[in-house]
This record gives C-alpha cells, sequence and structure tokens, in this order.
C-alpha cells in the first residue's frame, strides 16, 4: 500500500503542483491512516472499506484529537482514493458518501464594555496621529463595519451633522448610524489634524498615514496591536475584534437582530445569530461565578 502512497504523493507534486507542506501533511496523514489499516490485516488498497475509514476517523476523535486534525484526515483519504480511482487502481471508492466531519465552531472574541473603553482611551490626542486613531477606533465601535471598510472610508462618506456613514461595496452599500462621542472624535480629527496629514488636496480619503495616503489594512493592524498593549488588554485582539464586541453589545442591551445584521451587513441572518450564542456563554460565566448553588 505504500507504493500507491508513493505515487499519490508524486501526482499531487507533478500534476497538482501542491506544496511541500501539504505533501508532507498527506504523507504524514495517510502512513497513519494505512498503518491502521495493516493492523486490521488489510494488505491491499482495493480491501478497504467505508466502515475501516469511518473507524479510523473515529479513534481519532475518541483519542482527542483536535477536529481540524480530524477534518484534514478525512480530506487526505479523500484526496488518496480518489487518485486510485482516476488511476484504475480500485474499483469502487470507499470514501464515497463518507460523513465528513464537521469542523468546530468557534465563538467569536468579544471584549468587555470596560476593555472597549480602555482601548478608545488609549491614543495620544496631543498629536495628529493619535487623534486619527481614536477616530478610527471610536467609528469601528460605533458601526461595526469591517476594517476594510472603515480604510476605504471617503471624507463625504460620513455626515458628521445626521450622524450617519455610507459604506460597502458598490451595490451593497449600506447607511450605519453613528454616536454622538463618535461624531465628536471624527470632527475633532477632521479639524485641524487631518488637515496636518494632508499632504494633496485632491485626496479623498477619510482616514491618512504618514505619507498623506489612504491607511492600510497593515496599518491598521500595527495600530489596534499597539493600543491593545497600551491598554493592558490581555485578550489576542484583531481588526475584526471591534465589530464582533459591537454587535454582542447591542445584542445584550436589548437590539433586535435584524436590525443587527442590517448594522453589520450580513447576507444571512444565521451568521448574525452566532451572537446570541456569545451573549449565552457570557450568562452562563455570570452565573456560574455569581450564584451561590452554581
Amino acid at each position: 500500500m505504500n507504493t500507491h502512497l508513493d505515487a499519490f504523493i508524486t501526482y499531487m507534486a507533478e500534476e497538482k503542483r501542491r506544496s511541500a507542506s501539504t505533501l508532507e501533511s498527506y504523507r504524514r496523514d495517510l502512513a497513519q491512516f494505512l498503518e491502521f489499516a495493516g493492523g486490521r490485516s488489510l494488505t491491499a488498497v482495493d480491501e478497504v472499506r467505508k466502515s475501516h475509514i469511518a473507524a479510523y476517523l473515529n479513534e481519532m476523535k475518541r483519542s482527542g484529537k483536535a477536529p481540524s486534525t480530524v477534518i484534514r484526515a478525512s480530506v487526505s483519504i479523500r484526496s488518496f482514493f480518489h487518485y486510485l480511482i482516476r488511476q484504475s487502481l480500485i474499483v469502487h471508492d470507499p470514501s464515497m458518501d463518507l460523513e465528513t466531519p464537521k469542523p468546530e465552531k468557534r465563538l467569536p472574541i468579544v471584549l468587555t464594555v470596560g476593555e472597549v473603553e480602555r482601548l478608545l482611551d488609549a491614543p495620544d490626542r496631543a498629536n495628529a496621529q493619535g487623534v486619527r486613531d481614536k477616530a478610527m477606533l471610536e467609528v469601528l465601535y460605533a458601526t461595526g463595519i469591517r476594517v476594510s471598510e472603515l480604510i476605504a472610508l471617503n471624507v463625504g462618506d460620513i455626515d458628521l451633522e445626521l450622524k450617519f456613514l455610507r459604506c460597502g461595496a458598490a451595490g451593497k452599500e449600506r447607511i450605519v448610524p453613528i454616536g454622538r462621542m463618535t461624531a465628536a472624535a471624527v470632527t475633532a480629527y477632521m479639524g485641524a489634524m487631518r488637515g496636518q496629514l494632508l499632504k494633496r488636496e485632491d485626496e479623498a480619503a477619510l482616514f491618512l498615514n504618514q505619507l498623506g495616503t489612504r491607511l492600510t489594512r497593515q496599518g491598521f493592524w500595527k495600530i489596534i496591536k499597539k493600543y491593545a498593549a497600551a491598554a493592558e488588554i490581555e485578550t489576542d485582539i484583531t481588526p475584526h475584534t471591534l465589530r464582533h464586541s459591537f454587535a454582542a453589545h447591542l445584542l445584550e442591551n436589548g437590539a433586535d437582530l435584524r436590525s443587527v445584521q442590517e448594522m453589520l451587513g450580513h447576507s444571512d441572518i444565521s451568521t448574525t445569530q452566532i451572537y446570541t450564542h456569545v451573549m449565552k456563554r457570557n450568562m452562563k460565566e455570570v452565573y456560574e461565578l455569581h450564584h451561590p448553588r452554581a
């Protein structure tokens, strides 16, 4: 059976152009499966049945393997037997109709209100960059927009008098309200501070970098990491964390799911519903921490 494994790896390298790391994963996954098969007295690949593969994946689960590891093994086994079918080395594909392990759903990381307040207060507003950073963080938390949408904002996309902004790709634009404190932070930036960063009068971007051009995703990533450290937030946050926190905090305070869906720009409400699971998790933690019978 190992002869077929070597031929499969060669095929995936030369014909499918898989990377060295992917090939190594295939080899490791399949070597372990073929060892398992050999322990079941199987001596040829055409003796493998669906029940053998299912038993192997179940044993992986019972031994405590991570769901991602089990899923990867399942994919490797499927690819191997698909290859054997294409090469006419077997007649029946035992991996066909095999139930694929479902990936573990990870709940989004959400900051507490206190952590958000520390993060928003972290920028030094004595200089243009600090005032800009304060405005960006306020906008992210106030609206829940994506970082890509934040850096794509132009000056004309935000109305500080009516307190709303327009974001999203063409054909999928949406209007999102902003609060009083966010409007004040953006107003402070739009006053003299944006002018200090501006190099060309025709630059439309709302948030500018040191070169006077549109801020990048990488630039904002560094910014939020810096302020998370300054605010002593131990959670490993990403730019998306404020979007998650926006949604969870709205729902915790009584917002309806449909409105949150519209503000986030989710096409399917099931995507928004994951934040209700965050609420349930938080509720359970509060109960266990404070209830005398917990």
